[in-house]
């Protein structure tokens, strides 16, 4: 079924002959038909009218805020400021207020945002009425944030119903017009697109999607995922950045609280969520600290996980900054943790192979069989070193001859390359 014929029964227009004129599928009449849809959507009357139980508290009294009037409809509107010496976890709001954007920006690829304020930035999560995405999503509340110098703003948009999206879209996209970069936590997969989707069904001018954006989920799963359970929010809060909620809303039960409210009109149904949405905010800002702070001060292994600052070190060298991902490495080749050293041996040791460092690469290697004659990694690498670097081929045939007698933890595939290279070898031998 094509689009004019979705929008034909949604409208209630019987079907028309098919027009031999492509302009009759104008963008002018696809809005037209879009119009009638959104109409019919904010006049319709559900079937069973919510009741207000008599002991529902009105949101105003759950929830600090008032109603806010624009030209386009009313919507909900809350707001709070956390003040510099407030706490947010292990810091406190005045010492988020100074990430080192220079550092934030090289890390998620945007050069753009290496110059900008922390000031001109928008913080940015929403609430919605489940995860499929689509047109079928509602986005109940928007919720933002940002510095005034060493203040942190959050201002929370509701929509008491569908009638009032527009009028929130409304006021997000002239609050962002006054921003130059987002900042979100798995938005560019997720909020985003939801949003973009909804300034189109409402015929309002999206800006969002225009603006430098920071998504924090892919630097954060890099660095942290080797040490903790899930790459989710909250976990990070948590495990990170010393963040501890009491009796949070779980985010599964989110969607039936909203349609709950619907129903019942009890603001007491969303008092858990917009904290949990300010916290999400607030959490946003703090993690954006944390997170260039470790980029910026990243051969200090005193301030910071070695494990965060090992995974750091491969994400700085993906942005196209080998030489501060060797030096990293090299600090962390004295860490007390074994399987850090490890790691940080193995990065450095292909960091100084591709620089032709080939006499420092093969130091690291040959400490890596020392400290475990079983090291696959190693093995090949020291191999492939002395056969063809070195011609040294009774040293190389040695060491690989040695982890097939000894190793069992190799693989079928890793035990028949180590195979395929040990027959050559030992035909280099002989001929030579």
């Amino acid at each position: 079924m094509g689009l004019k014929d979705r929008l034909n029964r949604l409208t209630g227009e019987p079907a028309k002959p098919l027009q031999t004129d492509p302009r009759q599928d104008s963008i002018s009449e696809l809005r037209r038909r879009i119009d009638q849809v959104m109409s019919r959507r904010e006049r319709f009357v559900p079937a069973s009218t919510p009741k207000v139980r008599r002991s529902a508290m009105p949101l105003e009294h759950a929830v600090a805020g008032e109603e806010a009037r624009t030209p386009y409809g009313s919507f909900f509107l809350s707001r709070s400021t956390l003040n510099g010496d407030d706490a947010h976890g292990h810091c406190r709001i005045c010492d988020l207020a100074r990430p080192n954007m220079e550092a934030a920006a090289f890390l998620v690829g945007h050069q753009a945002l290496r110059d900008v304020s922390i000031g001109d930035g928008l913080f940015l999560d929403t609430e919605t009425t489940g995860l499929a995405g689509g047109t079928g999503t509602f986005p109940f509340l928007i919720g933002l944030g940002w510095f005034e110098k060493d203040s942190f703003i959050t201002c929370q948009l509701f929509a008491r119903d569908f009638s009032e999206e527009r009028a929130m879209l409304r006021y997000l996209g002239d609050l962002a017009s006054g921003k130059q970069f987002l900042v979100t936590f798995n938005g560019r997969a997720y909020d985003l697109n939801l949003l973009t989707t909804r300034f189109i069904l409402n015929r309002a001018q999206d800006t969002l999607t225009t603006m430098p954006h920071i998504d924090l989920l892919h630097p954060s799963r890099r660095i942290f995922a080797h040490r903790l359970e899930n790459a989710r929010l909250s976990t990070i809060e948590t495990q990170v950045l010393g963040v501890r909620r009491k009796g949070d809303v779980p985010g599964f039960e989110i969607p039936q609280r909203y349609f709950d409210w619907l129903q019942q009109r009890d603001g007491k149904l969303l008092e858990d969520i917009f904290e949990h949405n300010r916290l999400d905010i607030v959490s946003m800002a703090s993690l954006l600290k944390h997170i260039s702070g470790l980029a910026e001060d990243s051969q200090e292994m005193g301030r910071g996980h070695h494990g965060d600052l090992l995974n750091l070190a491969g994400l700085i060298y993906e942005r196209g900054d080998p030489e501060k991902a060797g030096r990293m490495l090299e600090s962390l080749t004295m860490s007390h943790h074994p399987d850090v050293v490890m790691g940080a041996r193995q990065s450095l040791s292909l960091i100084y192979k591709k620089a032709r460092r080939w006499e420092d690469a093969a130091s690291l290697w040959q400490d890596l069989i020392a400290a475990d004659p079983k090291e696959l990694f190693a093995v090949e690498e020291l191999a492939k070193f002395y056969e063809h670097h070195t011609r040294e081929y009774g040293k190389a045939l040695e060491i690989v001859r040695q982890l097939l007698d000894e190793s069992v933890r190799l693989s079928d595939a890793e035990r028949m390359s180590l195979k395929h290279r040990l027959q050559r070898l030992l035909y280099r031998t002989s001929s030579g």
